[in-house]
């Protein structure tokens, strides 16, 4: 499956965000890579390069390619609603994103891989399909197999101090949660502008 297996260091302090889960590169060197990096933070800024940085954060928090995103994109721009808050709701209900939401990974690329690796059923069928798409009402479990149980507990523990998200709920005994509704804007913490993005795709 196609992924991002750059760099993620360097992606996070050309941003000034730590896109993939905690930096401790940005506590060291908090500007961006490269010899000039120090100098590159003082530039100014075209509105597109901006904008361009703005769609580039989005993407890489999510763990999503340049070709997916614009799927992504595409189906919000043609479901009624503010087309930006849709776009970020359909990367939020990605399955990868609900587990790493659950606690299932301490960052959305170990939530990926626990999904990819068979290690999660969707209302008691096994789904390894990391964008597939939940909906209220779905049960999230981890799967019964005893490597399976270990791999969940050993995320839960990691994750235990993690707040959970008002629009899941989540049984920590039975290591499973459940989609009570979609989430709203104030439920999702990207930390991006994604008036900005819409504004991209719209030139």
């Amino acid at each position: 499956m196609a992924r991002y297996i750059g760099p993620k260091d360097k992606i996070s302090r050309r941003f000034g965000v730590a896109l993939f889960g905690p930096s401790k590169a940005l506590e060291r060197r908090n500007f961006p890579p490269g010899q000039h990096g120090l100098r590159a933070g003082r530039r100014k800024k075209s509105d597109y390069s901006v904008a361009l940085g703005e769609k580039q954060k989005l993407r890489f928090q999510y763990g999503v390619l340049e070709k997916q995103f614009r799927a992504y994109y595409a189906e919000a721009a043609r479901q009624r609603g503010i087309t930006g808050d849709t776009l970020v709701r359909l990367l939020e209900t990605r399955l990868d994103n609900v587990c790493y939401r659950l606690g299932f990974g301490n960052t959305r690329s170990a939530a990926r891989q626990f999904v990819n690796h068979g290690h999660v059923t969707v209302n008691g069928t096994k789904v390894d399909i990391a964008s597939y798409q939940c909906k209220p009402g779905d049960v999230i479990e981890v799967a019964k197999k005893p490597s399976s149980q270990q791999l969940g507990l050993r995320a839960l523990d990691l994750t235990q101090a993690v707040p959970l998200k008002d629009w899941l709920t989540i049984d920590r005994e039975k290591m499973s949660g459940t989609v009570a509704r979609l989430p709203e804007p104030e439920d999702m913490d990207h930390g991006v502008n994604v008036q900005l993005v819409v504004e991209l795709y719209s030139r």
